[in-house]
């Protein structure tokens, strides 16, 4: 009878894609005391796991994270007009990643997490046509963006779903707001190439890196909220909510 329960239990989570609780999924209870704590601690886990990859979900390795194109678009009155791609994108930095708080809402199941990165480092091929602060910019070539000591609150938006006796979060949507402590970038063939241009052009940037990180805060929010929900989108939609938290009310 045990035997066959088993393999029930076994058919079940094959034929739902819900896999077994992994090694590196914590479980809370939000009604005990120290679940802010727990919760940080669990998070931190997770993220202690995730960057070497999750094949049984989908989940490629986040360290380095390879991302195919990112779209950048923003028009206005104000220090940065752009209209961007990168491409063949590196993202290095996820795999460090330092998880100082996080708390759940005990009615809505949104989070709040604070994150820490020593380092972003973004490659890629660059497509550019715009301004930022007083520079006009045209290129299309390498470029390299090296950030420290990015401090990240998120809050992540999510409804509560419930799948064939599991319940599952279903994150719909991330709010990023950082700061950072430094930045480096260069853009190569700036220009079309022509030297004296593009090395005066990276020196006013990495000059005044602190309002190009500003104007550029948008983008980089954007583009740091893309790549959350992507990865929180495979972790939750194929390993329950219950293992995270074990009291969990319909």
């Amino acid at each position: 009878m045990l035997r066959t329960s088993l393999l029930v239990c076994l058919f079940l989570h094959l034929a739902l894609g819900v896999i077994e609780q992994p090694d590196y999924v914590k479980t809370c209870f939000k009604n005990q005391p120290g679940f802010i704590n727990c919760s940080t601690h669990a998070v931190q886990a997770l993220f202690n796991a995730i960057p070497r990859g999750e094949p049984r979900i989908g989940l490629d390795p986040l360290d380095p994270l390879k991302v195919p194109k990112i779209k950048i678009l923003q028009g206005g009155g104000g220090p940065v007009t752009v209209n961007a791609s990168l491409t063949n994108v590196t993202v290095l930095g996820f795999g460090k990643t330092q998880v100082l708080y996080n708390s759940v809402d005990p009615v809505t199941y949104d989070f709040l997490t604070k994150l820490r990165l020593e380092r972003l480092r973004i490659d890629g091929l660059y497509e550019l046509l715009g301004r930022i602060l007083v520079i006009p910019l045209r290129g299309k070539g390498n470029c390299w963006f090296d950030a420290k000591n990015i401090d990240i609150v998120a809050k992540s938006d999510v409804i509560l779903e419930k799948r064939d006796g599991f319940h599952f979060y279903n994150v719909t949507a991330i709010h990023v707001k950082f700061s950072i402590g430094g930045l480096k970038l260069h853009m190569y063939n700036l220009f079309d190439g022509i030297k004296a241009l593009e090395d005066s052009t990276n020196a006013y940037l990495n000059a005044n890196w602190r309002p190009v990180a500003e104007s550029l805060n948008p983008i980089l929010s954007k583009t740091i909220e893309d790549i959350m929900i992507d990865i929180l989108r495979k972790v939750f939609d194929n390993i329950p909510a219950d293992y995270f938290i074990g009291d969990i009310e319909d």
